[in-house]
């Protein structure tokens, strides 16, 4: 790494990060081998060019993993697809939805797809209603960026995350679905009124 700097003087900062001045490079160099180090060039276009006394294979080693953070957090957005069908069941639609919200979390944009089958085209709207279901499921993590446009023998929708990549730690779907069922009912619901008459235990429904 030394014997690529060819400027006739640099500015030198010391491993500890201590300016040491402008010197002559073979000087610099000098003072890089009495320590151990490398000489190297750490703003090459400044006027000296300023250089560095340091492990030039721990330097590369700690510029890596830096890129590698910053690719992590400042990744393009991927582009997801979720595919619904006509008749497509009430456990069905909300796993597709749970889906969707994971990918929505992690920033990323979601195509959401109606396929239809046979004579199910003629009949659209219900693919339409059925999209429009979806985008309120999940408005709390994304917007319609595009809406339901009809594609030959599919319908789909584009959503935009709302949510910052990151922002939420990954959910498997047991926590979704507890929130969910959490959300159901307010907070604040106040309790049952007292009465006078003894009433039966209460019993809960799971459904229909």
């Amino acid at each position: 790494m030394n014997e690529m700097i060819r400027i006739s003087q640099v500015r030198v900062v010391d491993e500890e990060g201590n300016q040491l001045g402008v010197m002559p490079t073979p000087k610099a160099l000098q003072l890089a081998q009495e320590r151990g180090l490398d000489l190297v060039e750490v703003a090459p276009m400044a006027s000296p060019p300023v250089t560095r006394l340091l492990d030039y294979g721990q330097f590369k080693y700690e510029q890596a993993r830096k890129d590698k953070e910053a690719r992590r957090h400042q990744r393009a957005v991927d582009f997801k697809e979720v595919r619904l069908r006509v008749k497509i069941g009430k456990g069905d639609f909300d796993t597709k939805v749970r889906r969707a919200i994971s990918f929505l979390e992690d920033g990323d944009r979601v195509k959401v797809t109606v396929q239809f089958r046979g004579r199910e085209v003629s009949h659209a709207y219900i693919g339409r209603d059925l999209l429009d279901r979806f985008a309120l499921s999940v408005a709390d993590y994304g917007n319609v960026d595009r809406p339901p446009v009809l594609e030959g023998r599919s319908m789909s929708m584009v959503l935009t995350s709302t949510q910052k990549p990151g922002a939420h730690p990954r959910r498997n779907d047991a926590e979704v679905k507890t929130q969910t069922s959490k959300e159901a009912v307010p907070a604040d619901a106040a309790p049952p009124a007292a009465s006078d008459e003894q009433e039966a235990p209460a019993t809960t429904s799971t459904g229909g």
